[in-house]
């Protein structure tokens, strides 16, 4: 994603979301985040209370690494520069339609400010949830699976709010809002209205696979669905800077292509009918899957 982008993480339940929601939060280049806990299990909120506000020290084969940050020369906890909007299961519907608004009003204040801020939304589906429950009691007519007809309309005004912007007045400054927003889809299925209408806003779709969970690959991003349209913004300072980056993407991306499609053969004729070609891209995609795309807990990078 970048500075005033957004994104959407859909996934079912196991994938997840919310730790990828809690590391960008902790390891995010921006000066202010914003977390809303919409609807979320209590204990999620929790973690967040416990471990931001302590300067957490995390030790690997001899590395150690803070969350922390620094602040006119002092060393502070990350959790300085995070707001918490925390609206629980177990909290009124009311309050958990409004918690997206908080935390986007929230957004804008510091945006204004002159400041990089980073909203993270968990999840929108529980939003979508209340305004569904609210919808009802109010006897209005329901759209697809029960939510209201304008439950597009109000995911695009609130993803929308996003952006990078020139501040008017003095002093010159210039502040953005990122959002990222997790979407629980029942069963992970991404044909679920709330999926489909962030799909046809958001820019940038890290899909969630829960094979590739089971399976203890973490983050568990389908690399086959997942996209960004945000990638020809940097191609210019690729081009400047490393000018090997975007062929290797694209050829990365399409071995992995190659090794879905070989996937199907070595089911049934097994991979040693294979041509010796044909198992070289399986290996390379191994090694793509596995020492790049999937995170090491025993690695300082990968922290």
């Amino acid at each position: 994603c970048v500075q005033g982008g957004t994104t959407a993480i859909p996934g079912a339940f196991g994938c997840g979301k919310t730790v990828i929601s809690q590391s960008l939060s902790k390891y995010s280049n921006s000066d202010v985040i914003i977390y809303v806990g919409c609807g979320e299990r209590g204990n999620e909120m929790s973690e967040v209370l416990r471990d931001f506000p302590e300067v957490t020290k995390l030790f690997f084969f001899f590395f150690f690494f803070f969350l922390t940050m620094e602040v006119d020369g002092k060393v502070e906890s990350i959790m300085k520069r995070t707001a918490l909007v925390a609206n629980t299961s177990n909290m009124p519907v009311a309050a958990r339609e409004a918690s997206i608004y908080t935390g986007i009003t929230l957004s804008e204040y510091f945006r204004d400010m002159g400041y990089h801020v980073s909203m993270m939304a968990d999840s929108t589906s529980r939003w979508a949830e209340a305004l569904r429950e609210i919808s009802g009691r109010l006897a209005e007519m329901p759209a697809d699976s029960g939510y209201p007809a304008y439950l597009g309309a109000r995911l695009a005004s609130f993803y929308e709010r996003a952006g990078r912007v020139k501040c008017l007045g003095n002093p010159e400054r210039e502040g953005s809002v990122s959002i990222v927003g997790a979407v629980s889809p029942p069963g992970g299925d991404f044909s679920d209205p709330v999926t489909s209408a962030t799909l046809g806003i958001v820019q940038v779709f890290w899909g969630l696979d829960k094979k590739l969970a089971q399976r203890k690959h973490f983050p568990s991003v389908n690399w086959l669905i997942s996209y960004s349209k945000y990638t020809r913004a940097l191609d210019e300072y690729y081009d400047k800077h490393f000018t090997e980056f975007v062929p290797l993407r694209t050829k990365a991306k399409e071995i992995l292509q190659e090794e879905e499609d070989l996937a199907e053969i070595v089911q049934l004729v097994g991979k040693a009918s294979l041509a010796e070609t044909d198992k070289i891209t399986l290996e390379v995609a191994k090694l793509i899957k596995d020492d790049f795309l999937q995170q090491n807990g025993y690695t300082p990078y990968d922290r």
